[in-house]
């Protein structure tokens, strides 16, 4: 989570025309004070049984969220413009792809590559 926060303005450009929204397991409780001690710039979303990834397009998977976030690209117009199951928040190359989704969210393409 620290590293989406660190990545926020350089890849959202301070959330701009998109939105974030970071879906994992974690408890309504710990999201809450994970967002208010760090000062999170974006939506948490809790999702204990899927409703809310699946409401994405998201497809479940096998093991849920254990060891990953789900991110979620919302784009100006308020539909949803990419997502990724499993965001690997510490590698450079998740964040090279979720850049590129969000530019092509912002550009109004569908194709983020």
């Amino acid at each position: 989570m620290h590293a989406y926060r660190d990545m926020y303005a350089t890849v959202f450009e301070g959330g701009n025309n998109v939105v974030l929204i970071a879906i994992s397991a974690d408890s309504p409780e710990d999201l809450a004070s994970w967002a208010a001690d760090d000062d999170f710039p974006f939506l948490m979303a809790t999702d204990t049984d899927w409703a809310v990834a699946a409401s994405y397009g998201v497809p479940l998977r096998e093991n849920r969220f254990l060891g990953a976030r789900t991110v979620v690209v919302v784009n100006p117009e308020g539909e949803v413009a990419w997502h990724v199951e499993r965001f690997q928040q510490g590698d450079v190359a998740a964040y090279n792809e979720l850049r590129a989704a969000i530019d092509a969210a912002r550009s109004g393409s569908s194709d983020p590559s």
